[in-house]
């Protein structure tokens, strides 16, 4: 039985970036001694650190520490917003976006291009993907910023160690090498690709925009419904990282076929795309947002049709969230995507479902709130995911971190 070896200088300096970068995320603005405070690691390995990520632009001295008190005040270093930046981009079933987002996390830009994926081939999506990654890279240069590497967030099943995506019902496709077909496209050399579900990036964007919501499930309305589920502020994925279907939970055996073979799936009774059918305001294969403009304005008016379609689709949904919140016991309830406009109406029927439905509910009433993100949380995710990968293992994205502390250790 083989021993295990004590970790060499290598991986004592790579684990140590790590740490001094996180704990200057967390901080904020922080000094080079409260960075020695917080890891336990010596003022002289901060520093040496520091100095290092100075030289790669991951950090930034921005001025004199903040703090009262006696004593000598230490130069403050935060994250640097010109380092590297993660890109994230989404393969959404009616629309494609590409996101920037710096190491603070702040989105420096979107872009977003409509259109119905449904009926296009698998080539000719990722080679408008292609396009519009080229255009987010070129964006990235002219901001005189570096990619540390691209997050694809896809509404599907997806194997991200593989980089394959298993199934996407409503794409059409199946068994398709993600990783491979758009490195065979894009010069991404040796940058990683991070290949996870939309919900769950959708998810992710929330749990890292805010501060106390440790446990809940995101759900994402679009043309399909996803969720993303949030356990004790990590992601639940499940064993094969295919959890979250929740649009493809039977909630009618007798309704309408679903693109997945089955009959009467979530999506197809309260999806944001069954509502706009229901009350004539769909016209397109994509979600239209003037459609959804001149839905909102029918609820704001009260107009009778549109109020029911909405509280018809907002009763399905409870159902089915009752189902998964007495399974898992989550507490809050996420409405993202385009659901998060409609929260106001579909707040309602939900909470009565799960008011009627959730066998806890009398002692713990569950929370429906809107997204904080946006509708296009997946691809920010996608893209914080990237960046969240370089604060916690700079040195995999800057080779060079490791060699530079090396060479500054005394011999």
């Amino acid at each position: 039985m083989p021993h295990a070896q004590p970790a060499g200088a290598h991986t004592v300096r790579r684990h140590n970036t790590g740490l001094v970068l996180g704990a200057i995320a967390e901080a904020g603005a922080v000094s080079r001694a409260t960075v020695a405070a917080h890891t336990g690691l010596t003022k002289a390995t901060v520093s040496s650190v520091v100095e290092a990520m100075i030289a790669a632009d991951l950090v930034a001295e921005t001025g004199q520490e903040q703090r009262s008190g006696r004593g000598r005040r230490g130069t403050e270093l935060t994250l640097s917003p010109h380092g590297m930046h993660g890109l994230g981009v989404e393969i959404g079933v009616d629309y494609l976006a590409t996101c920037l987002v710096d190491l603070t996390g702040e989105v420096r830009k979107r872009r977003i291009r409509g259109g119905d994926n449904r009926n296009r081939s698998v080539a000719s999506v990722l080679g408008r993907l292609t396009t519009l990654t080229r255009t987010a890279l070129a964006d990235a240069q002219a901001l005189g910023v570096p990619i540390g590497g691209l997050g694809l967030a896809v509404p599907g099943l997806v194997e991200p160690a593989a980089g394959v995506l298993r199934t996407a019902p409503n794409l059409g496709w199946r068994e398709v090498d993600l990783d491979g077909e758009l490195r065979a496209r894009l010069d991404l050399a040796d940058r990683p690709l991070l290949l996870g579900n939309e919900a769950n990036f959708a998810a992710l964007a929330e749990l890292w925009s805010a501060d106390d919501l440790p446990n809940f499930i995101c759900v994402s309305g679009e043309i399909g419904i996803g969720a993303g589920i949030i356990i004790d502020s990590g992601l639940f994925e499940g064993v094969r990282g295919f959890s979250g279907e929740i649009g493809h939970l039977a909630i009618d055996p007798n309704g309408p076929r679903c693109s997945c073979g089955a009959h009467g799936c979530l999506e197809q009774l309260a999806s944001v795309e069954s509502i706009l059918r229901a009350v004539g305001l769909w016209s397109a294969g994509a979600v239209d947002p003037t459609s959804v403009e001149a839905l909102l304005d029918r609820l704001r008016a009260a107009h009778p049709a549109t109020v029911q379609a909405v509280n018809e689709a907002g009763h399905w949904l409870g159902i089915a969230l009752a189902g998964v919140v007495n399974v898992l016991d989550v507490p809050t309830i996420i409405l993202g995507g385009r659901y998060a406009t409609l929260q106001p109406w579909l707040a309602d029927p939900i909470t009565e479902e799960l008011a009627t439905r959730v066998l806890s509910a009398t002692w713990h009433p569950v929370r429906v709130l809107a997204s904080t993100v946006g509708p296009y949380a997946a691809v920010r995710g996608a893209a914080t995911a990237v960046v969240r990968a370089i604060r916690t293992d700079p040195a995999s994205f800057v080779p060079t971190l490791v060699s530079q502390l090396a060479a500054d250790s005394p011999r």
